[in-house]
């Protein structure tokens, strides 16, 4: 998974999530700006910081994601953020922050730095250790989606869209959060089309179709255009229980049961089991 490039994103479109991450108000968004930082004159570059409005004293914080064992992840992250305060002469406090998918990543010794783990200058986050998904706020449990376990990562996204769709008091953008955790998908099953994936998921209901959108901008709702947008609903509607059959076998082949498919494509298990036995997986 292009890891990096989703926690840009996640970051630069819900910079909140990152305070709820750490444990601070999710409202310290309001006072800091993100952005992805090239130290000048050498080869550094953090993935991201968040810098605090001019006026105000708080803690810069440089945010690293870390998907794969380094053993000088400590001596770079500490060599970025003493060039970058230098080249700034930043007046303000500084924190930084590593993001890991699992604590066995975390391979590089620490000896050299363990002051500032101590008086946490620098906070290390393991995100399979975040507790379950449902009971974590909607934007940290969309990034311990990008670390599930693929055989879990299907239920689990088909519960964090619903909860997404039917927030009463969802705080961030419905759509492009909902656009953010297709994109996980994506990475998460490469070998799945956009279309099936949608299909899966639930993602093209009704009234969140391309067609009824753009029908509906256009006014054609009501009236003598009714019919016609019933039919191009209608045609939707079957390519998305289309795109549903054919992710059976491929769903198979990831190891699920016929009765865990049906529950995460919302088919029948009969429909699931037909599918299976006309298309036997290869040997």
């Amino acid at each position: 998974m292009k890891t990096d490039s989703i926690f840009y994103r996640l970051f630069q479109q819900f910079p909140s999530i990152f305070f709820e991450l750490i444990g601070n108000p999710p409202e310290t968004v309001n006072i800091y700006q993100f952005a992805s930082v090239e130290i000048k004159q050498t080869a550094f570059r953090i993935d991201g910081v968040f810098l605090p409005s001019q006026q105000q004293k708080s803690p810069i914080y440089f945010v690293e994601v870390q998907f794969q064992a380094d053993a000088d992840i400590y001596l770079r992250l500490v060599s970025e953020i003493s060039l970058y305060l230098r080249q700034n002469k930043s007046k303000n406090p500084w924190r930084g922050v590593v993001i890991y998918p699992s604590r066995y990543i975390d391979t590089a010794e620490k000896e050299d730095f363990l002051e500032f783990f101590e008086s946490q200058h620098i906070r290390i986050i393991y995100l399979d250790e975040l507790g379950e998904a449902a009971s974590l706020p909607i934007g940290i449990a969309t990034i311990k989606l990008v670390v599930e376990a693929e055989d879990t990562a299907i239920n689990m996204a088909r519960e964090l869209i619903n909860r997404t769709q039917q927030s009463q008091n969802l705080q961030l953008p419905q759509k492009q959060l909902l656009e953010l955790i297709e994109t996980i998908l994506v990475y998460k099953f490469p070998q799945m089309s956009r279309q099936e994936i949608e299909a899966m998921f639930g993602l093209s209901e009704l009234k969140k179709t391309r067609v009824y959108q753009e029908a509906r901008e256009e006014g054609k709702l009501e009236g003598k255009l009714e019919g016609k947008l019933e039919g191009k609903l209608e045609g939707e509607l079957e390519g998305k229980q289309k795109a549903k059959l054919e992710a059976i076998p491929k769903l198979l082949a990831l190891g699920l049961t016929v009765e865990q498919i049906a529950q995460a494509l919302d088919l029948d298990v009969a429909q699931v089991q037909q599918v299976a036995e006309q298309k036997p997986l290869n040997k």
